[in-house]
C-alpha cells in the first residue's frame, strides 16, 4: 500500500507551501497543471518552483502533458469542453498513471496543481478518480496543512453536490461515480473560458 498526497498551491508563499512538503516528508512533487505557470502566483512558475524545491532536496517532476486536465488530442472535446471520461481513456494519460505508479515505489509524492480545495480540481476528480482500490492510499494536504483522507473529500464531495449516500436505486459506488461525473462537467477546462486553473 502507497501513500499519495495531492496539494494545492494557492496563493501560499513559498516559504509556508515548501513547510507543508516538509511537515508531510514529501520528497517529490508531481506538477499536474497543464500550463506550469501562474500569472497571479509566480513563485510557482515551474523554473522557480523547481529551483526552490531542489534546495530543499525534493524532485520535480512535469506530468502535465500525461495528468493534466487540458488535452491537445480533439477527441478529448465536446463543444469545447473537456471529457475526462475521454480523457482517461489516452495512452498519454495512461502513461501518467503508470509513472505515477513507478516513481510510488521510491519516492514520497504529492500531485500539484493550483485548487486549494481538492474536491474543486481535476487532480482529485480526475487523477485521483482513476487510482482508488488499486492499492493507493489518497491522501490531501489542506490550505492549513491538515489531512484531508480521500474518503472524507468523497463524502465533501456528496454533500456539497447534494447527493445522498444511500439509495434504493443505486449502489454507494455508483453514487460516488455519479458525483465525480457531475463534479467532472463543472469543472472540467473549457476552451473559451481560459483560466488560471491549471
Amino acid at each position: 500500500m502507497y501513500d499519495l498526497f495531492t496539494i494545492g498551491h494557492s496563493t501560499h508563499p513559498i516559504e509556508k507551501f515548501l513547510e507543508l512538503l516538509s511537515t508531510h516528508a514529501i520528497t517529490a512533487i508531481c506538477d499536474v497543471r497543464s500550463s506550469p505557470y501562474s500569472k497571479f502566483n509566480p513563485q510557482f512558475n515551474r523554473e522557480t518552483l523547481q529551483a526552490e524545491l531542489k534546495r530543499k532536496g525534493i524532485t520535480y517532476v512535469f506530468l502535465g502533458k500525461e495528468l493534466g486536465p487540458r488535452s491537445d488530442d480533439p477527441t478529448c472535446y465536446v463543444n469545447g469542453k473537456v471529457q475526462y471520461s475521454a480523457l482517461v481513456k489516452t495512452d498519454l494519460f495512461q502513461q501518467g498513471v503508470q509513472r505515477l505508479r513507478k516513481g510510488m515505489a521510491s519516492y514520497r509524492i504529492a500531485l500539484m496543481c493550483a485548487e486549494k480545495d481538492p474536491i474543486m480540481c481535476h487532480r482529485t476528480i480526475l487523477v485521483c478518480r482513476q487510482l482508488r482500490d488499486s492499492g493507493i492510499k489518497v491522501r490531501h494536504i489542506l490550505d492549513d496543512g491538515s489531512i484531508e483522507e480521500h474518503s472524507d473529500s468523497v463524502r465533501r464531495l456528496l454533500r456539497t453536490l447534494k447527493l445522498q449516500e444511500t439509495n434504493l436505486f443505486k449502489s454507494p459506488e455508483e453514487i460516488i461515480e455519479d458525483a465525480f461525473d457531475i463534479q467532472s462537467d463543472k469543472i472540467a477546462y473549457t476552451e473559451v473560458n481560459d483560466s488560471d486553473h491549471g
